[in-house]
């Protein structure tokens, strides 16, 4: 049977860290946070945790358990399958440093009976189920050793959309390609300072920029004060694939 919490500070600290997590979690639509609790939740959403530790002023471990919906967003996005693990890095951050200064560790997806029950052997853990319409459609899960005495204000959520736009707020690294040629293991051996590398793109010729591996669009090298940068002349349609 599952146990509301009624005593502080874990109980503002696990509704801030959750009102942070929001703020940042992708989400098909507008999310609040319910009653935290001392054991996993007996209503949990079809998906997958995603969990991390931290350590610095208190060390813990964080985990949000996230609906199918997302996970196949990402997995189906226009841009190619997307890390779910780097996608809710930054909501689990935002969560944790409700604690204080600490470092989080890159996060990891599992299997969400192992991500919430390794928080729930190490004692002490906060289970706060993430509702729509009253529905849980998340969970966030969050240990600390020790727990701070008094928690501090954490941001607003955000109103959310349903659809793409729930990837809105995911990161990608987004690679600029100015050429590419083939050369075998000997003439890769024989490279050294000053060798020329000729590539198959003819001087003057657009430069593609990629994101995940997908073309999504070409560009012209400019000179931003003392770095590169591309100005973008042509979007590729969603659909393209790089010739």
């Amino acid at each position: 049977m599952t146990t509301t919490i009624t005593v502080a500070p874990r109980v503002a600290f696990a509704l801030d860290a959750a009102e942070a997590a929001l703020a940042l979690l992708p989400a098909g639509g507008t999310l609040e946070a319910g009653a935290p609790v001392t054991s996993i939740p007996a209503e949990i959403p079809a998906g997958q945790a995603v969990c991390a530790r931290f350590s610095g002023s208190v060390q813990g471990e964080v985990a949000v358990v996230v609906g199918q919906d997302l996970v196949d967003a990402l997995k189906d996005s226009p841009l190619g399958e997307l890390d779910l693990a780097k996608a809710v890095q930054p909501a689990l951050e935002a969560a944790a440093k409700v604690l204080g200064p600490v470092v989080v560790a890159p996060a990891q997806a599992v299997e969400t009976q192992v991500g919430l029950g390794a928080l729930a052997n190490r004692g002490e853990a906060i289970f706060v189920p993430l509702l729509e319409d009253g529905d849980v459609r998340a969970v966030l899960a969050l240990v600390a050793l020790p727990w701070p005495a008094a928690p501090g204000a954490a941001p607003a959520a955000s109103a959310r959309k349903g659809g793409l736009e729930m990837l809105h707020g995911v990161e990608m690294s987004v690679t600029a390609e100015l050429g590419r040629t083939r050369m075998t293991v000997r003439e890769l051996l024989s490279l050294a300072p000053g060798a020329v590398v000729e590539l198959d793109r003819a001087a003057g010729s657009p430069v593609d920029l990629l994101v995940n591996g997908r073309l999504v669009a070409r560009g012209e090298v400019v000179v931003i004060d003392e770095n590169f940068g591309i100005r973008i002349t042509e979007i590729i349609a969603p659909t393209g694939d790089r010739p």
